[in-house]
């Protein structure tokens, strides 16, 4: 992989902050943050996903690829955060900094598959759930599952698969939304939709694929997360996981062209399969 050549990226991509809109008696508004990490509301509980805001993911947060774009959402304008969705601890999906940050201002409940648990109460998260795959909890009324996903754990060279990866369908009034997490294609996404039925909306994730000898078996790319979708039997999907820190040697819009040349493919128009802009949301209804 160290031989690789991967196509650059620019440096820094500015853009304004959003401000996360009204829920207006939808199930749920859904606004991408940035890379994994999505806001959604609900009449419940405000949710947040795979929170990171650090301009770095790795240790101490000096090291690892820097933030190409800032969080689309500032954290000041974040809404009461009520329940955190982690699906790994993977240092751009598990942010112990923000993780700390948000248990400070909101006290949230962390649910999160088995292991990762230590992890996060090292942040002074108060109040953590673990859960194997396809195990269920509900936490102020917010049904959630910890679904299967094809990945690995590790924090450093010497605790590889000590936590389990995953990620989670849950309800949000009438609708249920499936966020992915990290994770390769597999037969599973059909299982899931055997076992918890069609979501109405689905989180996959579309970048850091290449090469392909190397990153085939931990990421999907646009092409496999379109067959996702088609097994999933979600009338709507949207892209992630992308465009926010160079993971792979992929260039930073070619998810967006390989979805797009995906979905022609596979028959799949980009009203049911499309990305959202940074700082972007998508109100959900029960389909």
């Amino acid at each position: 992989m160290l031989l690789e050549r991967g196509t650059p990226w620019p440096a820094r991509i500015d853009a304004p902050a959003q401000v996360p809109p009204p829920l207006d008696g939808a199930d749920a508004v859904v606004t991408f943050i940035g890379h994994s990490t999505f806001l959604i509301q609900t009449a419940a509980a405000n949710i947040i996903t795979d929170p990171m805001y650090s301009e770095r993911a790795g240790p101490f947060s000096v090291m690892g690829p820097r933030r190409v774009r800032p969080p689309a959402v500032t954290f000041d304008r974040l809404p009461p955060i009520s329940i955190i969705l982690l699906s790994h601890n993977h240092y751009d999906h598990c942010d112990l900094p923000t993780l700390s940050a948000l248990a400070s201002r909101f006290d949230p409940v962390v649910v999160t598959p088995l292991g990762n648990g230590p992890l996060v109460r090292a942040a002074g998260i108060r109040r953590v759930e673990e859960l194997d795959w396809w195990q269920q909890t509900s936490v102020l009324n917010v049904p959630i599952t910890v679904t299967r996903a094809h990945h690995f754990s590790a924090r450093g060279p010497f605790d590889r698969n000590r936590a389990l990866w995953g990620g989670f369908v849950f309800g949000t009034g009438r609708a249920s939304v499936y966020f992915a997490g990290d994770t390769a294609y597999g037969d599973f996404f059909g299982d899931l939709r055997r076992r918890l039925g069609r979501p109405d909306l689905a989180l996959l994730p579309i970048g850091a694929y290449e090469p392909r000898w190397f990153m085939h078996s931990v990421h999907m790319n646009p092409d496999e997360a379109v067959q996702a979708h088609l097994d999933l039997g979600a009338p709507e999907s949207i892209g992630m996981h992308y465009g926010t820190f160079q993971l792979t040697n992929e260039g930073i819009d070619e998810p967006l062209r390989a979805l797009d040349e995906a979905r022609r493919t596979r028959g799949v128009t980009g009203s049911q399969f499309h990305t959202l802009g940074f700082g972007g949301s998508q109100r959900v209804n029960r389909s």
